[in-house]
């Protein structure tokens, strides 16, 4: 009796999906029940017919066939109808790939292959670099399928030449984590193929470089998932124990993953496939029931196949040949009709043992034949494959030679090239240092001529400011020597008169009431002289003039000001200085009094670490402080220019009905 390990072994390819990444991250969660389903497609068909329900109808329709695969069937055709009266090759070619998904799903490999071909045909029309390598991988998993394991590679290298190609994140659905998954799924199943042509260090070589690509992700389920190709691979090597380890310790995650019904088929049907190996028909007979049960569930008419051949070995081995009868009975249409060799020839080798048990050997000995023959095919594959990698290595060898001879001919002329781009560099290097130089030449001198403009522009301002102040003085002092001392004499020489002067009750009261109005002019001839230079900044400095304004203020204007100062009592100013800020002080309160309809105002001044810091805050209405660029008054005017000339720096806060703050900070020694 023939024994092949590879018997029932079953393997799943993992298919190129543009819209759900197998396994990977986010499966679409399952429609709990029919009627939401339905309704997700009424919401679908009443949007919009455009490309995003046409999205959306695939998405649907792939996510739904294992629950409703009548319903998954109509959804993709429509959303191919649909693609189709747009004109829309990326939809369309999209469309033709996702319905290749729902038929291989069902195991209608010559309808998957013409589906995948047409989204092949139509991806190429416009170049759409994605949809190729999804159409290229399909295409490879279908050689598989039907044992042209050498087509099969050559699917999956032209879809590896793509993931190389940086034009395919042209499309803007593509980005890198994205690929890198597409990688890992093209790696599992580089490494099923070789593993199936028992290319066993080919095999592992691309199963470790998708792991490494789900580790550097941290995804346990995907892990899980490719690890389950890591024992395939060891089952090969005919470490069966190590493999069926492996497949016991992740199964728990995977069963509570959202990894496809038709995948946790296949890892029971693996695991009693090997637990039948190592002569463990108990639990061998457990997880083929398992296998069994998942496939009607789910309508995999692949895996109630493979699941009754397991079975139908498994009576056979305890002697239930009745039972082994039904079971090949049951899978005995599906095997008729597959391609995959491997599938075949497991089929005759069961049917070969079941007869030779029953006796019939005319018929045991027919099934040894056709699996010899079948045998014979893979065994010429793998031999085919053997000869295209030494010939690979081969033309590999040939092309170093002629890589060496080329780079003999060249040496010298590389060494003259060298010299000429030493020499190019040497001089784009001398033309960039003379360039900077001359840049930060221009630079400093363009710095100097802004600095002398505003050098030139600070002393015209001190000129005016300086002429100002002097004229305010030379008036001050005219009106207070002048005009003041003349009205003085008029009100003495006028209050002697009264008393020699007989006037009617009448006069007296005219008289009485002029000399209170020279009275009140005399005093208001004083006020706006003390304003133009006050005494006390002369004799006392500004914190005690600015004390007084305050004060004054405060019983004229109806506008109650508080005025604060720190430590302007440690380092008195200069007078030209003292002068410049008493009038940017009285600038400040007069357009609180007249602007800003305030009841309050704060006014504090403080020297500290050689900073004159100045603050006027008032609770009026405010003001939007952009106005204050086009403001035509010439208050603003003057505050700014004082500023400039001490080199100070001023901001202001202002809040509609939250008052307004100005803080002025000017340096006293630079």
């Amino acid at each position: 009796m023939i024994k092949n390990k590879y018997t029932l072994y079953n393997k799943k390819l993992l298919a190129f999906n543009l819209l759900i990444f197998l396994c990977f991250f986010s499966l679409s969660a399952q429609q709990s029940e029919s009627g939401e389903l339905h309704k997700k497609v009424t919401q679908i068909r009443s949007s919009s017919i455009d490309t995003t329900q046409v999205r959306k109808l695939s998405h649907l329709g792939y996510d739904i066939i294992e629950k409703d695969s009548a319903l998954s069937k109509k959804l993709l055709d429509e959303a191919l109808e649909k693609s189709i009266a747009l004109k829309n090759n990326y939809a369309i070619s999209n469309s033709y790939r996702m319905l290749g998904l729902w038929h291989s799903f069902f195991n209608q490999m010559d309808k998957t292959e013409y589906n995948y071909k047409k989204s092949l045909e139509i991806a190429k029309t416009e170049n759409y670099l994605y949809l190729m390598s999804g159409s290229y991988f399909n295409i490879g998993n279908v050689k598989y399928w039907k044992g042209q394991y050498d087509s099969c590679v050559v699917y999956y290298l032209k879809t590896q030449a793509i993931f190389d190609n940086p034009e395919i994140f042209k499309d803007k659905n593509l980005t890198k984590r994205i690929l890198d998954k597409k990688k890992s799924d093209l790696y599992y199943n580089m490494s099923a193929v070789f593993s199936t042509l028992k290319n066993l260090p080919k095999a592992d070589e691309y199963i470790d470089k998708a792991l490494n690509i789900s580790n550097f992700y941290k995804n346990k389920t995907i892990t899980a998932f490719y690890t389950q190709q890591k024992a395939d691979n060891y089952y090969e090597n005919g470490q069966t124990e190590k493999a069926l380890r492996i497949r016991l310790l992740y199964l728990p995650e995977l069963e509570k993953s959202e990894v496809p019904e038709s995948h946790i088929q296949g890892y029971y049907n693996n695991i009693a496939q090997e637990y039948f190996d190592l002569n463990k028909i108990d639990s061998s007979y457990i997880f083929a029931k398992k296998s069994l049960m998942t496939s009607m569930r789910i309508k995999s008419t692949e895996g109630i196949a493979n699941s009754n051949l397991l079975l139908a070995k498994i009576a056979i081995k305890e002697n239930k040949l009745s039972e082994a009868a039904k079971y090949i009975d049951a899978c005995k249409s599906y095997y008729s009709n597959v391609d995959d060799p491997t599938e075949k020839r497991n089929f005759y080798n069961v049917l070969h043992q079941y007869y030779s048990k029953t006796g019939n050997y005319k018929e045991a000995y027919k099934f040894l034949e056709l699996y010899s023959v079948v045998n014979d095919t893979i065994l010429k594959s793998e031999q085919s494959q053997l000869f295209s990698e030494l010939e690979a290595k081969y033309q590999s060898e040939k092309k170093e030679k002629q890589i060496l001879q080329q780079k003999e001919k060249l040496g010298k002329r590389r060494v003259l090239i060298t010299v000429l781009l030493l020499t190019i560099i040497g001089l784009l290097i001398t033309g960039l240092l003379y360039f900077r130089y001359h840049r930060l030449k221009q630079i400093n001198q363009n710095q100097k001529i802004k600095q002398l403009e505003t050098d030139k522009q600070l002393l015209a301002t001190a000129s005016v400011i300086k002429g100002e102040e002097q004229e305010r003085s030379r008036l001050a002092k005219d009106l207070h020597d002048g005009l003041g001392g003349m009205l003085s004499g008029i009100k003495y020489s006028l209050h002697n008169m009264k008393g020699n002067l007989i006037m009617t009750p009448d006069n007296a009261t005219a008289f009485e009431r002029s000399l209170d109005m020279l009275d009140s002019s005399i005093k208001e001839m004083r006020r706006v002289a003390h304003n133009m230079m006050p005494e006390a900044l002369v004799k006392f400095g500004l914190d005690t003039a600015l004390n007084d304004f305050c004060s004054d203020m405060n019983q004229s204007s109806g506008m109650k000001v508080i005025y604060q100062s720190y430590g302007l009592d440690n380092q008195p100013l200069e007078q030209s200085k003292s002068i410049t800020v008493y009038r940017i002080v009285q600038e400040l309160i007069n357009n609180a009094l007249k602007h800003s309809g305030a009841t309050e105002t704060l006014v504090q001044l403080s020297i500290a670490d050689n900073k004159l810091s100045i603050t006027v805050e008032d609770n009026g209405k405010g003001f939007e402080t952009d106005l204050l660029q086009s403001a035509k008054g010439i208050g603003w005017s003057n505050i700014q220019n004082r500023v400039d000339f001490l080199k100070g720096n001023i901001d202001i806060h202002s809040k509609k009905d939250e008052g307004t703050s100005v803080l002025i900070e000017i340096k006293l020694v630079n």
